[in-house]
């Protein structure tokens, strides 16, 4: 076991975007230094680290400095190349190590990771020509998605066999996935924190998509207990599996049966978890630094139910025009220079005993 690293030690963060910055924050707090290594050299977590290291993530060099200046490196990103990570991780602790991050970057990998722990996920097929979708798609039926196995914005939904002919595209990319579209009631998650001894579970959440985007999470899910507390073992399970250290979250479908399929795992903080800053008593930041720098992590607990929405760059100027009509209202704001619609600008946490109310107030001010 490596020993904990205590307030004074440094941090390295690979990546600088919101999340980095929000781990630059409890890292802060929690009386550690701060270094991050991102291409542009104002990207937000610098506003708050001691120092920055301007490159590629990928950049072994700069990785190697970035290793040599930090007492435990960390990412923000799962972009990531694992063969960049693998090739300075003898240089500084990287408490989550690369295995979790190969899992998670490849579809393929992912599902038997899943499949061996007895984890029910989507039914699927592998596909590497043609001539493979047709037999896949008599075994799994329509609709099913087409994805490639690297990049999730990569895919394409068929409904009919005439829609073979647009999706062959993906194929030029290499081995893609045919999977099953569940039908669902409700998109669900959980967030796990581990310090590679001890495990533990955020509550579920709902998770809304408009566009492919989160845009708002409901805190809590409003599913039977039941149903919370597989959803809360499953998480569990899988960070255990994994000797997990830092934050995990794990994507799950609900349908109208009450099943539950296992959809997408992601080994860092998510934005589906921003709304434990507010209303529990760690964050899902607080959990990730305390996790990978091997800290004890209790229980969590969950002092209000909430409503967290997300400004999408679109909504900047409605959100601002809020700040001073909802006084109940906790805005953030990630101070990114460029608005660009359906990019995440910031969000805002509204704690509530009734969510359901919260939705429709969220939905009468356009955002």
């Amino acid at each position: 076991m490596v020993r904990p690293l205590m307030p004074g030690g440094t941090i390295g963060i690979v990546g600088g975007g919101q999340l980095g910055k929000m781990m630059a924050i409890s890292a802060k707090n929690m009386g550690f230094h701060v270094g991050v290594l991102d291409p542009a050299s104002d990207c937000l977590t610098a506003q708050l680290a001691d120092w920055n290291i301007v490159a590629d993530c990928d950049d072994v060099l700069a990785l190697e400095t970035l290793a040599k200046r930090s007492d435990t490196v960390t990412y923000e990103t799962s972009k990531i190349g694992v063969e960049s990570l693998n090739a300075v991780i003898e240089l500084a602790n990287v408490p989550q190590g690369t295995d979790l991050l190969a899992i998670t970057q490849d579809r393929l990998m992912e599902k038997s990771f899943l499949e061996t722990n007895n984890i029910v996920i989507p039914p699927y097929e592998t596909i590497i020509s043609p001539t493979d979708i047709q037999d896949a798609v008599d075994s799994i039926g329509f609709p099913c998605v087409l994805k490639t196995t690297r990049d999730s914005t990569q895919q394409y939904t068929l409904n009919s066999m005439s829609d073979f002919a647009p999706s062959m595209g993906l194929l030029r990319e290499g081995t893609c996935v045919l999977e099953a579209s569940i039908p669902f009631k409700k998109e669900l998650s959980v967030l796990v924190a581990g310090n590679g001894l001890e495990y533990t579970t955020f509550p579920v959440v709902e998770n809304i998509y408009r566009d492919g985007v989160l845009f708002e999470t409901i805190a809590t899910a409003d599913v039977a207990v039941e149903v919370s507390e597989e959803i809360q073992r499953i998480g569990y399970q899988i960070g255990e599996s994994l000797g997990l250290h830092g934050i995990l979250a794990v994507e799950i479908l609900l349908t109208e049966a009450g099943s539950l399929y296992v959809t997408n795992l992601t080994p860092r903080p998510h934005s589906i978890g921003n709304y434990s800053i507010d209303v529990c008593n760690i964050s899902q930041f607080d959990a990730h630094i305390r996790g990978i720098c091997g800290w004890p992590l209790g229980d969590v607990q969950l002092f209000s139910q909430a409503v967290t929405v997300n400004i999408l760059g679109e909504a900047l100027n409605t959100s601002l025009r809020l700040i001073l009509e909802k006084s109940n209202w906790n805005f953030y704001y990630y101070g990114k220079k460029r608005m660009v619609n359906n990019r995440k600008m910031g969000h805002i946490t509204i704690p509530t005993s009734t969510p359901d109310s919260v939705l429709t107030e969220i939905a009468a001010t356009n955002l």
